[in-house]
């Protein structure tokens, strides 16, 4: 019913618009009585034998929300209905910023995919972390934190925005994300590079050190990395002792559209998310977990729609995998399709 009749009159209006619709209705809908038992009910599957333990945190199941589906922990509690375990908010920054212009988040229906150019729009760092001292769902829900630094910022001054939502974040999170793969920030991507990213985690790892209990930091990296990108993020892994990768973010590719190349000229800049990254985000896994021995985890993000797709991710060697374009085309029982599977898996 959802891609047959929910879906395409949700496409007949502005993606982000729609998307502020559907999580408002979520919000005010899970708040009436009885309801967020009902959902639970219906939307998640709870079985030992999906648990995980990653990166030193204990995990209800593997499949989690990505990223930018949540930027300003407006809707942890609602999304801790759908069977998630684990939710990703942000990217946050340390001040408020409105973000590009709009429209700045298009889909390509022929492709299953998504382009955006969103650029960080978020409410700063402090915000968030106070959402997030006020949420309902228990330590069962894992929460991660991914921090950016904001537009106007040089990158030569990017720590300081990084450290700045380190600690505002610090109380309210499990485990932290350094996003510097999004396309959508000029200059950005250039901190990807072996030394200013070298430089950049071990000055977090130092603070994060200082800290009376330390909290796992990992890197989102971007699938447009050559193989020896790949190898130097490898070694920056093991030298700063980092908790792990997220593999991947969205690609600035446009090889392989099945969209009309004049509408996706027409879009024109963003990161393409969804199905058309599935591939190369797979690659990215699997290059990753064998040149490093399985030396640190990696959780998979990118064209995940279905309980294979992400059955890939995991055999490809991805602890944990995250959604968000796929819940997008799929609707709200993903997340427990892919547990009901994968709990049936052994990978």
């Amino acid at each position: 019913m959802y891609k047959r009749v929910v879906l395409p009159l949700l496409f007949r209006f502005d993606a982000e618009q729609i998307h502020h619709f559907v999580t408002s209705f979520l919000k005010i809908s899970l708040a009436l009585p009885g309801f967020r038992w009902l959902a639970r009910q219906f939307f998640t599957l709870d079985d030992p034998r999906l648990k995980r333990e990653v990166f030193g945190i204990q995990f209800a199941n593997p499949v989690g929300m990505a990223a930018g589906f949540d930027k300003n922990a407006e809707w942890v509690d609602e999304l801790g209905c759908l069977g998630f375990g684990f939710i990703e908010i942000g990217t946050v920054t340390p001040r408020p910023q409105s973000g590009n212009d709009r429209p700045r988040l298009f889909r390509l229906k022929a492709d299953q995919g998504l382009i955006n150019r969103m650029g960080f729009n978020n409410e700063g760092a402090k915000a968030a972390a106070s959402r997030l001292r006020k949420r309902k769902s228990g330590q069962h829900l894992i929460i991660g934190g991914n921090i950016g630094k904001n537009k106007t910022t040089p990158n030569e001054n990017a720590l300081d925005d990084y450290l700045a939502c380190f600690h505002d974040l610090f109380d309210t999170v499990d485990y932290f994300v350094v996003n510097v793969s999004s396309p959508n920030t000029p200059g950005l991507r250039a901190l990807q590079e072996k030394e200013p990213l070298t430089a950049l985690l071990q000055r977090l790892q130092d603070e994060n050190h200082r800290k009376p209990v330390s909290k796992p930091i990992l890197l989102k990296i971007a699938p447009d990395l050559t193989n020896s990108q790949l190898d130097d993020i490898i070694e920056i892994v093991h030298t700063t002792r980092i908790a792990g990768i997220i593999a991947t973010n969205t690609t600035i590719s446009r090889d392989g559209l099945q969209t009309a190349p004049q509408t996706v000229e027409k879009i024109g800049a963003g990161g393409v998310s969804g199905a058309p990254l599935k591939q190369r985000s797979t690659e990215v896994i699997r290059y990753l977990c064998q040149q490093s021995g399985h030396a640190f985890p990696v959780i998979g993000v990118g064209g995940i729609s279905t309980a294979e797709d992400a059955l890939e991710k995991l055999r490809a060697g991805a602890s944990l995998v995250q959604v968000y374009t796929g819940f997008i085309y799929e609707g709200p029982t993903l997340a427990k399709q892919i547990c009901k599977v994968v709990a049936e898996e052994v990978v």
